[in-house]
């Protein structure tokens, strides 16, 4: 073959071969919706999600359960459910009975993110023994089902990275029978950046957690809002689950395109979910179910539920590559 040839043919295949950098992995199979109690995740109680109450059977949960996640699959799209979890929830009889929510969502082929909330809201984990105890009952329970993941903290804002990290990496070592793949690693802050947990070598294999709201800046175009995100996310994209964005649903924003730029939380939104579709990134949108949420996408409504904002909807299923 003459060297035109070779040099023809190399061109030609590069095509064909050439994979960018962040496309050999991604997280856009997280198509998913945080189901949250009313009273807000930071509780020093049970974690109690709207449509449950602290007197429900197994059984009981578990249809209740039923009827809101199939809203979510078939109102929605989604696949995926973030539930929270607390010491007082789970190193209690209400363990027992709040599994029934989980178990739901497993046996309609949905996957399950356990999130661990403090309930003295100062960033930290309340109480390390009990904290453990709850980690080792919940992943005792449920390390071995594929479709199940466990976020270690919501929101570590007390801590600084280099902390936090030793943290995470203590977790990680103390659940080492936990593949690092089904681990989501909250970034610093409020969840706000993860460039610092991603460069992290102790928790390299780990999936990343970011928040991202409307509320953290004013901007009006998506164009700023897509900088904003993507300094959070730095290099770390193919790694990044957006497991909390939303916006008002409740308010008559119209989020459809031709109406997103000019106004703070429908150019957020676009924005958010431009960027989640393009970089092919999961998003569990807050709050899927919560009642008296103005951000809640569904509602209530017999046993399911029902929409609050169709053109919001239509904006994450674009998010979500639907």
């Amino acid at each position: 073959m003459t060297r035109f040839r070779r040099c023809l043919l190399a061109l030609l295949l590069v095509p064909l071969f050439a994979v960018p950098h962040n496309a050999s992995a991604a997280t856009n199979a997280f198509r998913g919706v945080n189901w949250a109690d009313a009273r807000d995740n930071y509780v020093d109680g049970w974690v109690i999600p709207t449509g449950l109450t602290a007197g429900d059977s197994y059984d009981v949960i578990r249809a209740k359960a039923d009827g809101i996640l199939t809203g979510f699959q078939q109102q929605l799209g989604a696949n995926t459910v973030r539930l929270p979890i607390n010491p007082q929830s789970v190193n209690s009889d209400w363990w027992a009975r709040y599994k029934g929510a989980a178990d739901s969502a497993l046996a309609h082929g949905m996957k399950v993110i356990f999130g661990y909330w403090e309930a003295n809201k100062d960033g930290f984990v309340d109480d390390m023994t009990a904290w453990n105890a709850m980690w080792d009952k919940v992943t005792g329970d449920y390390g071995g089902n594929g479709n199940v993941y466990f976020e270690p903290m919501n929101e570590p804002f007390g801590y600084s990275l280099n902390a936090w990290v030793s943290l995470c990496s203590t977790w990680l070592s103390r659940h080492s029978n936990i593949p690092r793949g089904r681990v989501l690693i909250s970034g610093t802050g409020y969840n706000d950046n993860v460039t610092g947990v991603g460069a992290a070598g102790a928790l390299s294999g780990t999936l990343l957690s970011l928040h991202f709201y409307g509320f953290w800046a004013s901007d009006t175009t998506r164009s700023a809002w897509t900088t904003n995100l993507s300094n959070r996310l730095g290099s770390y994209s193919s790694r990044t689950i957006i497991d909390e964005a939303g916006a008002p649903m409740t308010t008559g924003l119209d989020y459809s395109a031709g109406h997103q730029d000019g106004n703070n939380f429908t150019a957020y939104f676009a924005a958010t979910t431009d960027l989640a579709r393009s970089r092919q990134m999961g998003v569990v949108y807050w709050p899927g179910l919560r009642s008296g949420d103005t951000y809640s996408i569904t509602r209530q409504s017999g046993s399911g539920l029902a929409i609050n904002n169709a053109s919001g909807v239509a904006q994450l299923r674009w998010g979500w590559g639907l």
